[in-house]
């Protein structure tokens, strides 16, 4: 814990964790809040699904595009746009009385439109610490993140049933605004520059750790989405048993973000830690009880923030820093993506096999989330014994004739 403790003294750090959390924590909302509010307008989990399906595809358009955008016009100008354009779309989803097609619609605008904050945050950290404290840095950011994942829903489902699920989307576009704005006045962003970079768009996807790591968040980030909508299945609109629920799954994930942080990072390690939120995930397949459900997922989150950090960290030691922005934004966009697919694949199998269908999704993609990284561990950066800073770039030095 003392290079915890060290990271959070360095200047500029605790105070741009706590912004860009606060940030992005409304995306951990969202899913959720309009798969409760399109249901309870429809009468469906499946139009609810469509919702969420469309989100994502402006979502999966948005990530690396504005991130690259960020290197152009720099991070500020993007941020505010963007930050405008999708709160107005989440408030016109929770507030207007819209058709199927209508909510879809304004759905992928607002997804289109999500601010690129994890590639700028991501970019701008190893700018901030030595290279030592960098993979540290990485796993107390991915801790931090699973309050979006896992906290976030558990919010949303205590506004959403005690209060309204107006409210609970009204909630996620206010944190929105105040998260956004913190974040852009943060000094960092006028501190680093993104290179422009020299690629075409999308030719980092051909390193095999940033394609490996999107497409392992896609399916780690679409488990714990499924299995959140589960719970609320499983116990209903009404009661508070789904918030204490996923609260007990959030603390598993911190509990293992804090102290498998510090692991070395081999070949195997994103499959080993993936299998443990296969094993939890089908355990709690078995049995929708409460207990059961709570000390099975609290296995399952174990392995939640120890997986995302190794992600990370993998993509930081396999591209060169001004394709930094772009590659985060494909391992975002893989984890939106994962996000709201997952819950719209839970809400099918709700409506024809009842709450556990989300579970067996939820299984489905946490062992496919397993065996991809063993298959390709040869992909995989051994960062034992390294530290996980991007490539420098370089340029052309100018010599003089003789």
């Amino acid at each position: 814990m003392g290079s915890y403790s060290e990271l959070l003294k360095t200047q500029g750090v605790a105070r741009i964790i706590a912004a860009q959390l606060t940030a992005r924590f409304p995306f951990g909302m969202l899913s959720l809040a309009f798969l409760l509010h399109v249901e309870q307008q429809t009468g469906s989990y499946g139009a609810a699904g469509l919702v969420l399906a469309a989100t994502s595809i402006g979502q999966a358009i948005a990530g690396p595009f504005t991130s690259r955008l960020m290197g152009r016009f720099g991070m500020r100008p993007v941020l505010i746009i963007t930050l405008v354009v999708c709160v107005t779309g989440v408030v016109a989803i929770g507030v207007l009385p819209l058709t199927i097609p209508l909510y879809m619609a304004v759905g992928f605008v607002a997804g289109l439109a999500t601010p690129p904050v994890q590639p700028a945050v991501r970019t701008i950290y190893p700018k901030m610490v030595n290279s030592r404290q960098l993979t540290p840095l990485f796993s107390l950011d991915a801790s931090a993140q699973e309050i979006i994942w896992v906290v976030g829903p558990v919010v949303t489902t205590f506004v959403s049933t005690q209060i309204g699920t107006v409210w609970g989307i009204l909630l996620a576009a206010l944190m929105m605004v105040v998260g956004g704005a913190w974040f852009i006045a943060s000094p960092e962003l006028g501190r680093v520059r993104i290179p422009r970079s020299k690629r075409r768009l999308g030719v980092v996807l051909t390193r095999p750790p940033v394609l490996l790591a999107t497409v392992v968040g896609f399916l780690l980030i679409g488990a714990c989405a499924a299995i959140e909508a589960g719970v609320v299945a499983v116990f209903g609109h009404d009661g508070a048993e789904a918030g204490i629920v996923l609260a007990i799954f959030s603390i598993g994930s911190l509990a293992g973000g804090l102290f498998l942080g510090h692991v070395p990072i081999g070949p195997w390690s994103t499959a080993r830690r993936m299998f443990i939120v296969f094993a939890g995930t089908a355990l709690a397949a078995f049995v929708m009880d409460f207990w059961w459900l709570s000390i099975t997922l609290f296995i399952a989150g174990i392995g939640i923030a120890p997986a995302l950090a190794v992600l990370f960290a993998i993509v930081s030691s396999s591209v060169k820093f001004s394709d930094t922005a772009e590659a985060y934004g494909w391992v975002g966009t893989g984890q939106l993506i994962g996000a709201a697919l997952g819950s719209a694949l839970a809400g099918f199998l709700i409506d024809g096999y009842g709450a556990q269908g989300a579970f067996w999704a939820a299984t489905g993609l946490a062992f496919f989330g397993f065996l991809v990284p063993a298959l390709a561990r040869k992909w995989h950066p051994d960062l034992r014994g390294r530290d996980a800073s991007p490539i420098p770039d370089t340029a052309p030095v100018p010599m003089q004739p003789s």
